[in-house]
């Protein structure tokens, strides 16, 4: 791909985003926000996976795109520092790096943390009021009914469970996993939602859309053990600059955008059916009421 030159005032902003269900919805919230704002646009929306975006916008081929923070330690080689488990430092360090080496913005982040997450059966969260990992360890460690559904990569990498089990001093025994081929959360929300097997915890992301449909509750990583994953509009330095504006319309929108919230925008895809731009359309219009 060939970079492109200066953005000039008048060039329709180029939107994309990744082509998972959270991309197609802040895609289209970003899309929609700006067109609203009489900034012209272009859809580019859910051309393809991190690594394919990514090389767009570096290429100029794309404008802006809604990204994750903690990617950014891998785009920059630093994902075994501990600054990334921090939701502050993680974007300053982001934007800081993305800036001075490819003349990149990062606007600001969402609240919400879509990464990796150990999460219950809603029923079994509220009769032993479960809501961060320290109560679902005293659960587990004091002899508590709980099998957990996920990945190999989950049980086997050290950054995932085998991490989650030294910070917060509990242990699975085998018999307490349920070990599923892949990595798609989709099956381990369903059998946690379906208790296969006796299973009422699964591997889940932060802001999966299913997590509130099925009844499922995240705990809370209270000593930030997985690397934070705030989505953030990133926007080239001369399109930013050719329209300021676009901060301005943007940073209330993604500063509204709490763990819950987004869970609910994406069931509403995910589960539900319903389109990703009518579902921003719709959350947008909200924005404007309240």
């Amino acid at each position: 791909m060939l970079a492109a030159g200066p953005a000039l005032a008048g060039d329709p902003v180029v939107v994309s985003s990744k082509i998972d269900t959270e991309g197609a919805v802040l895609g289209q919230m970003i899309l929609q926000a700006l067109d609203r704002a009489g900034i012209p646009v272009e859809n580019r929306l859910q051309l393809g996976g991190t690594s394919i975006v990514r090389q767009a916008i570096q290429a100029g081929e794309i404008d802006l795109y809604p990204e994750y923070t903690g990617n950014a330690a891998f785009f920059h080689g630093q994902a075994d520092r501990d600054i990334w488990k921090d939701a502050a430092r993680a974007y300053q360090q982001a934007a800081r790096l993305d800036r001075e080496a490819h003349n990149l913005i990062w606007l600001a982040p969402a609240k919400a943390n879509n990464t990796w997450a150990m999460s219950v059966r809603g029923d079994l969260a509220r009769a032993h009021n479960l809501n961060t990992l320290e109560d679902l360890a005293r659960y587990i460690n004091d002899g508590g009914d709980f099998t957990f559904a996920a990945s190999a990569e989950f049980v086997e990498s050290a950054s995932a469970l085998p991490a989650f089990q030294e910070a917060y001093g509990f242990r699975l025994r085998a018999d307490q996993l349920l070990v599923l081929s892949g990595g798609n959360t989709a099956a381990t929300l369903r059998a946690a939602a379906l208790n296969d097997n006796g299973v009422n915890g699964a591997m889940t992301y932060g802001t999966d859309g299913g997590l509130n449909a099925l009844d499922l509750k995240v705990m809370e990583d209270t000593l930030c053990v997985q690397p934070v994953y705030q989505p953030a509009p990133v926007v080239r330095a001369d399109v930013l600059a050719a329209y300021p504006e676009i901060r301005d319309v943007l940073d209330p929108i993604f500063e509204s955008l709490d763990l819950e919230t987004l869970q609910r925008l994406n069931g509403q895809v995910a589960v539900n059916g319903v389109p990703a731009d009518r579902v921003a359309r719709d959350y947008l219009e909200s924005l404007t009421r309240n």
